[in-house]
């Protein structure tokens, strides 16, 4: 196997869709699933044990669910970075994910491009959220605290206004390479700009910095 190809584990409890990210996955040449499991614990343990780059994981499982492996993970192998899959009924709990600092939300319907995508922006250290992704999560959370509002103002206050206008376009679930043709300039600008961003507003990652501007603008 090259050195440069991407490893990855998936952990869904539904034959039929491991085998279908499965299928994409390797379609990839820079992509190779080296793992899949059936259940959070047994993911867990594989992930701990095996070469792995990133993990795939489903919210719903048996023994451990998704977002139980996410915080186990975050525990035991801080550096790997995790990606819940969701469906357009997600649940609530998904934030949990947020706040346990997961590489990023892929809905269970995206395209195979999406999928690669976001295997690709988690291994590059990205957080990925899908603008479809987006508007599910975002939805979630309803900004009616006013003092959440206010808190979420001050801190978005310290950006400059070209920080402020990239955390704006993250809000929206853009990629970095969306973001650079959207300001017209580079992705490396971007990524400079996406750096400072979570640095001043104390962020994780880049779900927690859309959340903030979907919370200031109530």
């Amino acid at each position: 196997m090259r050195a440069d190809v991407i490893r990855v584990l998936i952990a869904d409890d539904e034959p039929l869709i491991r085998a279908g990210i499965a299928a994409v996955l390797d379609s990839d040449p820079e992509i190779t699933v080296v793992a899949r499991e059936a259940d959070g614990r047994a993911a867990v343990e594989r992930a701990i044990r095996a070469d792995v780059d990133v993990a795939l994981v489903d919210i719903r499982m048996p023994v451990l669910d998704g977002l139980e492996v996410v915080e186990e993970l975050h525990r035991r192998r801080p550096a790997l970075p995790v990606v819940v899959l969701t469906s357009f009924g997600a649940e609530p709990n998904v934030l949990r994910a947020v706040e346990h600092r997961a590489a990023g939300f892929l809905l269970k319907n995206c395209t195979p491009a999406e999928l690669v995508g976001a295997v690709r922006a988690a291994h590059a250290g990205e957080a990925y959220l899908s603008p479809s992704a987006a508007r599910v999560v975002l939805g979630l959370v309803s900004p009616d605290d006013v003092r959440r509002r206010e808190s979420a103002a001050r801190r978005l206050a310290a950006l400059t206004a070209r920080e402020r206008d990239v955390a704006d376009l993250v809000g929206e679930g853009l990629a970095n390479a969306e973001i650079a043709r959207r300001l017209r300039t580079s992705e490396t600008t971007v990524k400079t700009y996406v750096s400072r961003v979570l640095t001043k507003l104390g962020c994780d990652n880049r779900v927690q910095v859309a959340l903030l501007v979907r919370d200031s603008s109530g």
